[in-house]
């Protein structure tokens, strides 16, 4: 594999595969598309980065899946920041937003200091991390639940896949700001799926096992900078981390910030909504309406409320 500068560097979604042992992976970078979800709103910098690292991990996540719909990362617990959300479609559309408790935040702040960042112990408390496939209302979805335990986001996943029988992996994620502020934000996965047939010789097993610890040593090697580095092209940082066993890059699939909110399906939530509970949100004969993913705010005036409660 060789550098191509001409191949974009950023917001995008590169599968690998390293050879021979034939495991498969996906190294993310994250620059306008973080930066856009984390900017459109106010959020302490601990909850930044936590939400960063959530949207990071989802994006990771999707990647692994093969579906059509809509992947849904989801973190609720007892702490400072009880709940996140962070969700991608198959198109590449990402978006997440963080609710925190500013009295508690504070609290935890002053306590705990610059070791606050990532800590899901500490942000996040005691709760579960749960995982949702939604392909469309005729279909079922899936969801994997498990509580929140490990230091940061990559360990709950860990443990997640611990719980599972057909899906080893090792993740690495780091969240950074760019030299004007901007979020920037970089994710890798590798990933062992069991293969179907006969089991293989004692031999096979350990030779399999030796290239997976391997494979695990060389994506820990990646420092946080060099995952969030725009100027180190995705495909160069996989040369550096496996060119000694031998890496092959697939296309790579873009990543952007983009909202599925809009006027008209605010529009559909309220009409299915008894008339008594439009009129208690009406304020000065208006409705109005803020998505709490990208703080877009929908205005329905009397007029079109009355129309609504008319059916």
């Amino acid at each position: 594999m060789t550098s191509a500068e001409s191949l974009p560097t950023d917001d995008l979604v590169l599968p690998f595969q390293v050879e021979p042992s034939g495991l498969r992976g996906r190294l993310v970078r994250l620059g306008a598309s973080v930066d856009t979800i984390i900017t459109q709103h106010a959020y302490p910098e601990p909850v930044a980065n936590m939400l960063a690292e959530a949207v990071t991990l989802a994006v990771v996540l999707a990647g692994a899946l093969k579906y059509e719909g809509v992947f849904t990362l989801q973190t609720k617990g007892d702490g400072p920041l009880p709940l996140m959300v962070a969700d991608v479609t198959t198109a590449g559309a990402v978006r997440g937003y963080a609710q925190f408790d500013a009295e508690k935040l504070e609290r935890a702040v002053a306590m705990h200091g610059a070791t606050l960042l990532g800590s899901v112990p500490r942000l996040l408390g005691a709760g579960y991390i749960a995982f949702t496939v939604d392909q469309g209302e005729h279909t079922d979805r899936y969801q994997g639940i498990v509580e929140l335990q490990g230091a940061s986001l990559a360990e709950c996943a860990h443990h997640y896949f611990r719980q599972s029988e057909q899906l080893r992996a090792g993740i690495k994620l780091a969240v950074g700001r760019a030299a004007g502020g901007a979020w920037r934000a970089g994710g890798i996965m590798l990933q062992r799926l069991p293969k179907p047939g006969a089991p293989e010789d004692a031999f096979a097993a350990e030779i399999q096992d030796d290239g997976w610890r391997r494979a695990l040593i060389l994506m820990s090697s990646a420092r946080s900078d060099e995952l969030v580095d725009a100027q180190l092209a995705p495909e160069d940082l996989l040369f550096r981390l496996f060119h000694e066993d031998g890496v092959r890059v697939f296309a790579n699939h873009g990543i952007a910030a983009r909202c599925r909110c809009s006027r008209e399906r605010i529009e559909r939530i309220l009409r299915a909504m008894p008339a008594s509970d439009i009129r208690d949100l009406a304020s000065d004969k208006e409705v109005a309406v803020t998505c709490e993913f990208c703080s877009t705010t929908y205005t329905f005036p009397q007029s079109e409320i009355a129309a609504m409660e008319a059916g």
